[in-house]
């Protein structure tokens, strides 16, 4: 029996060694087959010259090109190799084309995606960029295609799906910029929702209240010795447009708010409805130690697998820019060149108004006439499946977005949208301000600039610092906030857009610094509406705070300030604390503890935990009249424990809205259990992948890590309220120092490599959770692989 036990065992780990070798035979196959080399010589069609492009340990990439058209050439080649699979994502979401290689699951979001347009408008932006922008396009293109005509190993993801990517177009690269110009600009939902409560009978006053305006003693960007005198135009009060939504209207809003807010989850893309947040903040050498500006950005964006940006350095003959990069796009979008640096955060402009159609046969009435809609047929394949077709109506505003739902009875909800105009020149204003070289240039770029409107901070080695807002901001009737959807007949069209010169700007403020987080742009006194919907102030409020709190600020301050996680959000609510009257002892207990806590929303914090879940819970009070299990308005809920709401007297047996903030905190104690989890333990910075996440591969291509921050912290940390699941953060960092640029620091989370099985596919989440840098170096950096790009003969 031991001889029989003992050759069993020896069988055995001669097994388990034959399964762990061709295990390993496999893997090193398979990485093999789907990683590019990274080194050597490749000779591609379409150089004029030799590129090199050299990378460093980390993945940073650096680009030496003889002419420009050729390092963009160089650009697409890097992007292909390293994010191909992302980039064919993303072509194919802009182009509502995804059923063709996922299949039914994705068809909703395919018609969706189609009705609106965004390939077709990216494919008339293409006409409208000047010469030296559509070389930049089409060699990036070209270098794209060159790589695939190489026969190239493909990403894991086309071997799983069974399909092999096709050549690309111009209009390829130009849609995911509306796709992000989608994603940052969300009034069209909040008066889709505006509507669907105008139907059940809800008053503006009533909305109002559960959508605070922003406060009236908040900072805002600009400040009032900023602004210049100006012309006030068509911003008058008047009457409020009347639509009288029906049941039927109701159900269809609500229907498409619905399947929009799938987009996000199904396609795991990287955006949440309310992620529009981010920070940046420039500060003049009158306020630094090295007598120099110091520029920080930090833009947030949902979190996923890979990255969404790609660190970049291109020295050319025209372009020599170095910074994050969007793979699928030929520009470096926040960073600097050798004498200018910018970064960016969204403005949250309302360049987006539905109008609510009075349909007449096949037409739409409009300034008492009869107009016929436009309509077209759009294709979508589907695998596995029959072709589906849809019909796409639209009016001269826009198209018809509430036909996709298919909800009888309903009026056509036509969007108008200044990123679907026929002249879109954004992509050449990203491509134009890094060859600026001072403020006149910049400002110069940016006149070609549309959507999604951002806020651009500047700063250059001159020790000049500046700020502009730019888009194309709608000029509107008088009446019409914005808010609601109006009559689409002709009375409430837009009477044009704001020149550059009354765009909100300034140039070396006095006040000595700019800081940006989403908050309102404009103070009392400036003459236009850019929007009347904002982030909350909390974050801005806090960074200047930490501005304000030294006489001279140093590159270890601006890294401290983007590490903070001192929440905005218990300082607003500690008097309710305060108030409280808890109901059992444990909450008591819990009471006197958040009282003596510092705020600090760190991960091995306990207090965090109860706190963020204790917010959780009271942030459901209205769940029932906006029709959202979480509420996310967080000056609705102190106004309304303060004064009292409709809502407190409903909710189980509570009488007054500090009764129900004490039940909310028994419910939150409930939730985390008798041993209550360190707040990193529950909210954890999640990296999904597109499309492995749905597969057992996931515990392979996505990560989680334990994180710090809420919503409103400067490094921010917002999550989803059901889970705790940290789904947005800070998506890139840079700091940039012009007492030497090449003092410079940046970092985004994942890697560089898109690449599962590469080993830049993760290698920078370490350092992006300690809030860590890389150098951001133009020169003296150190090559870890170098590949030559040489033209065919």
């Amino acid at each position: 029996m031991r001889r029989v036990l003992g050759f069993l065992g020896r069988l055995l780990l001669v097994l388990v060694g034959v399964v762990a070798v061709a295990g390993m035979v496999g893997w090193f196959w398979l990485r093999g087959a789907t990683l590019p080399p990274h080194g050597g010589r490749l000779a591609l069609k379409g150089l004029s010259a030799p590129v090199e492009l050299s990378r460093e340990a980390s993945g940073v990439l650096h680009i030496k090109a003889e002419t420009d058209a050729d390092a963009f050439f160089a650009l697409g080649v890097a992007h292909a190799e390293d994010r191909l699979w992302q980039m064919e994502f993303q072509r194919r979401i802009g182009a509502g084309r995804l059923s063709e290689v996922l299949g039914q699951a994705t068809l909703e979001q395919d018609k969706f995606l189609r009705t609106w347009g965004f390939y077709r408008a990216a494919q008339q932006d293409y006409a409208s960029l000047d010469p030296y922008s559509k070389t930049a396009v089409d060699a990036y293109v070209a270098g794209i295609n060159a790589y695939l005509a190489t026969n190239p190993p493909l990403p894991l993801e086309f071997r799983l799906l069974g399909f092999k990517p096709a050549p690309w177009k111009p209009a390829d690269v130009l849609v995911w910029a509306k796709m992000m110009a989608y994603d940052l600009s969300g009034n069209w939902r909040t008066e889709l929702q505006r509507y669907a409560w105008a139907a059940k009978g809800m008053s503006p006053e009533r909305m109002a209240q559960l959508r605070p305006p922003y406060p009236s003693d908040a900072p805002t960007i600009l400040q009032a010795q900023d602004l210049k005198p100006a012309t006030p135009c068509c911003t008058a009060p008047g009457a409020m447009p009347l639509v009288n939504p029906s049941s039927s209207d109701r159900k269809a809003a609500k229907a498409l708010l619905k399947l929009a807010g799938t987009l996000p989850r199904a396609l795991h893309l990287p955006w949440e409805m309310k992620a529009r947040a981010s920070n940046n903040w420039v500060i003049s050498g009158s306020r630094t130690v090295t007598g120099k500006p110091l520029l920080a950005n930090d833009p947030h964006l949902g979190l996923g697998a890979p990255s969404i940006w790609y660190l970049v350095d291109i020295q050319a003959p025209g372009y020599k820019a170095v910074g994050a990069s969007f793979p699928g796009l030929p520009a470096v979008v926040i960073g600097r060149n050798d004498r200018i640096g910018w970064g960016v955060t969204t403005v949250g402009a309302d360049v987006q108004d539905l109008y609510v159609m009075d349909e007449v046969g096949n037409g739409y009435r409009y300034q008492g006439q009869i107009e016929p809609w436009q309509t077209r047929s759009e294709v979508i394949k589907v695998k596995g499946q029959p072709d589906v077709t849809i019909k796409v109506r639209s009016s001269r505003y826009g198209p018809v977005i509430n036909d996709v739902v298919k909800n009888a009875g309903a009026k056509p909800l036509c969007l108008r949208w200044t990123a679907l105009d026929p002249t879109d020149q954004t992509m050449q204003a990203f491509i134009g301000i890094a060859r600026a070289h001072n403020w006149p240039e910049f400002k110069a770029a940016l006149k070609n600039y549309n959507a999604p409107s951002q806020n651009f901070v500047y700063a250059d080695v001159d020790g000049n610092i500046g700020y502009m807002a730019p888009a194309r901001f709608p000029i509107r009737r008088p009446g019409d906030s914005g808010l609601m959807p109006v009559p689409g007949d002709g009375n409430w069209d837009w009477q044009g857009y704001l020149p550059q010169d009354q765009w909100p700007q300034v140039y070396n403020p006095k006040e000595g610094f700019i800081v940006t987080a989403n908050n309102k742009v404009t103070p009392p006194g400036y003459p236009h509406t850019i929007s009347l919907e904002w982030e909350e102030p909390y974050r801005a409020e806090r960074i200047r705070q930490m501005i304000l709190a030294k006489d001279k600020l140093s590159l270890a301050d601006m890294q401290a300030m983007q590490a903070d996680v001192t929440s905005p959000l218990y300082a607003a609510f500690r008097p309710v604390l305060q108030a409280l009257n808890p109901i059992s002892t444990a909450a008591q207990s819990w009471k006197t503890r958040l009282l003596a806590w510092d705020g600090l929303t760190r991960p091995d914090s306990q207090e965090a935990s109860v706190f963020e879940a204790w917010y959780t819970e009271l942030s459901r009070l209205p769940a029932k009249e906006v029709g959202q299990p979480f509420w996310e308005e967080p000056r609705y809920l102190l106004e309304a424990i303060k004064n009292g709401d409709p809502n407190c007297s409903i909710q189980d047996t509570t009488q007054t809205c500090l009764d129900y903030a004490a039940l909310a905190l028994e419910k939150a104690l409930d939730r985390l259990g008798a041993n209550i989890p360190r707040w990193g333990d529950l909210h954890k910075a999640t990296f999904p992948h597109q499309v492995l996440t749905n597969t057992p591969l996931k515990r392979f291509s996505d990560r989680a890590v334990r994180d710090g921050g809420d919503r409103y912290t400067v490094n921010r940390g917002a999550y989803d309220p059901a889970t705790f699941t940290m789904n947005v953060g800070s998506s890139y960092r840079e700091i940039l120092d012009f007492s030497n640029l090449e003092n410079s620091l940046f970092i985004h989370p994942m890697g560089q490599s898109g690449n599962l099985l590469s080993g830049q596919y993760a290698n920078l989440l370490p350092m992006w959770l300690k809030v860590q840098y890389l150098p951001m170096k133009t020169q003296g950096y150190t090559v870890q692989k170098r590949q030559m790009l040489e033209p065919v003969p």
